[in-house]
């Protein structure tokens, strides 16, 4: 029997961590509880448990080809399995092999309603210290995860130990600390007395319970499982609402794994572990559309297609739909202090996990009759030219390439990277890029498309989303064209990013007032270790929410503050 964990022993482990959480979205200042480098999580000898890397390798190896037996309720059969049953398999070539529990919603989500009342009176605190636990017992295996996320996404090894590991762990924790402070903002209870004059004052005793919605479904995805999932998953778990994780087919280790996880912790803190639960499904079945008009689901989270986050926000009536989806990101080039800078920058940003990243700058918008910079003017043709140089510069080493590129995620990506040298002029032909390790994956450097903003023909490939190492650099008459172009840029498709380099305060003030009245995040003239398309939890917001990319940030109030109501208890004192 497993060891159990009491209230008070949460409470000493986590109340400093939610304290300095709940310090870092209050200031916005750097911090995170989660080591980057692979060297700081020890041996199995460490006090925590931590795997290291030869343990965590192993964790992941003897997962292959295994039955995971979850201990769900409902489980009418087995998914998964090998390639020829619809089973993962690794963007770098290998079969996973993991097979899956496959639910009886009409048995799941009832036993799942069963465990609400007891989770909800533990109150905020109680659900934060458990949410901690998971996300401390998950930090133990980054190694085992980073494998996981590795080879359902096609990360290379480092970007999943760091995004899937760590950034995404941070994401879960900013979640827990932004549902706690909203839970805590009313009080448990209180007195109120209305004075009468000369007569006795009417007393009341009155109690505010946060109160969760009920059922949350959160729909994975196949790039970012972990860092795209855990927002969604610890908000609603920490405001009191079990969570049904529907993983993509594609990618469903890590996020079994974290189910695993969840549910030992929850048995061990005395919860019934059916709070949370995993929806594996077979190949076609569809049980996401299914999941979400049950009426039982009360919140959908959802990272993916703008096509399907569309059908949800239509239909799933009866749920708090939160998603994220395509966007056009968009790049203003109109001059900079630190040309050399600039092109080093913009070319990690494009070739990062092969662009497969939903912040990933698609469209550069360049004056046609060039800018100007510390190296002298550049004329739109320099500039294209020099930025392919820095990107074949950065990815002229083929080991270089693969620990920055990853692999292609799915055929999709590849078919959209050899359609794009017929939408324009080539800046930049893509090459293929050999893996020693893994010699089935497909890896490819990105290509850079000329496009000339003011032809109508040309409209159709760089205003729609054209997700993987595709960029387009667009000839535009003018700065003030560039900014108009981005205004309507994200006003009908949306952004998660805009960025923008420019030594004018009048084109920053244009940019600036632009992103303002859209509501995109801008990032201005980065030229070192920052680049466009990273954000840091409890400081950064990914997405804002307010344009057709996303109708949420990761994460703010908004995001948990729906996820649970205030019913108050009146009676006479």
């Amino acid at each position: 029997m497993a060891a159990q964990l009491t209230a008070h022993q949460l409470t000493e482990k986590h109340s400093p961590t939610l304290f300095k959480a709940l310090e870092a979205i209050a200031t916005r200042a750097y911090w995170s509880p989660h080591p980057e480098h692979p060297k700081a999580y020890g041996e199995g000898s460490a006090v925590d448990g931590s795997l290291g890397a030869a343990e965590g390798k192993a964790a992941f190896d003897a997962l292959l080809g295994t039955r995971m037996d979850l201990g769900q309720p409902g489980t009418d059969g087995w998914v998964g399995g090998s390639a020829a049953d619809g089973g993962e398999v690794s963007p770098y070539g290998i079969e996973l092999g993991v097979s899956y529990p496959h639910a009886d919603l009409d048995v799941l989500l009832p036993a799942m309603r069963a465990a609400i009342p007891a989770w909800r009176d533990a109150g905020p605190e109680a659900r934060a210290h458990v949410c901690l636990e998971i996300l401390a017992r998950i930090s133990a295996r980054t190694h085992e995860f980073a494998h996981a996320v590795m080879h359902t996404s096609g990360q290379a090894f480092m970007m999943a130990f760091q995004a899937g590991g760590p950034h995404a762990q941070d994401r879960g924790m900013e979640a827990v600390a932004y549902a706690y402070a909203e839970q805590t903002r009313t009080p448990g209870a209180a007195d109120w007395s209305k004075p009468q004059g000369k007569r006795d004052p009417l007393n009341l005793r009155k109690q505010f319970t946060a109160v969760p919605r009920g059922i949350a479904l959160m729909i994975g995805c196949n790039t970012f499982p972990t860092w795209n999932g855990y927002p969604g998953l610890f908000a609603s778990l920490a405001t009191g609402n079990p969570v049904v994780v529907k993983p993509h087919p594609r990618a469903v280790l890590p996020l079994a794994l974290t189910v695993q996880v969840a549910r030992e912790v929850l048995a061990e803190a005395g919860f019934d572990p059916d709070l949370v639960c995993l929806a594996a499904e077979r190949p076609g079945e569809g049980v996401a559309k299914t999941l979400a008009l049950r009426p039982e689901i009360r919140i959908i989270d959802y990272t993916g297609s703008t096509s399907f986050g569309d059908w949800l926000e239509a239909n799933a009536r009866q749920a708090q739909v939160y998603t994220e989806k395509a966007g056009v990101n968009t790049v203003v080039i109109d001059s900079t202090a630190d040309y050399k800078g600039m092109l080093s920058n913009l070319a990690f940003s494009l070739s990062l996990y092969s662009g497969q990243m939903c912040t990933t700058p698609q469209n550069l918008l360049i004056p046609r009759d060039g800018i100007t910079t510390d190296a002298g003017p550049k004329s739109y043709d320099e500039v294209v030219t020099d930025l392919a140089g820095a990107v074949s510069g950065l990815l002229g080493d083929d080991a270089r390439a693969n620990a920055l590129l990853g692999a292609l995620v799915n055929p999709d990506v590849k078919a959209r990277l050899e359609a794009a040298p017929g939408l324009g002029e080539v800046a930049l032909p893509t090459r293929e890029v050999a893996n020693p390790d893994f010699p089935d994956a497909v890896v490819r450097t990105p290509v850079i498309v000329k496009l000339d903003g003011a032809k109508p023909d040309a409209e159709a490939a760089y205003l729609s989303e054209c997700f993987g190492p595709v960029s387009f650099a667009v000839a535009v008459d003018s700065s003030a064209d560039a900014v108009e172009l981005l205004r309507r840029t994200v006003r009908d498709k949306g952004a998660m990013t805009v960025g923008a380099y420019t030594t004018s305060e009048e084109v920053e003030r244009a940019v600036e007032e632009a992103c303002l009245e859209e509501c995109a995040q801008l990032s201005l003239n980065l030229t070192g270790g920052v680049y466009v398309n990273q954000t840091a939890a409890f400081s950064d917001f990914h997405g804002s929410g307010g344009n057709p990319a996303a109708n949420a940030a990761l994460c703010d109030g908004a995001f948990v503050s729906n996820r649970f109501r205030v019913v108050e208890v009146r009676r006479e004192a």
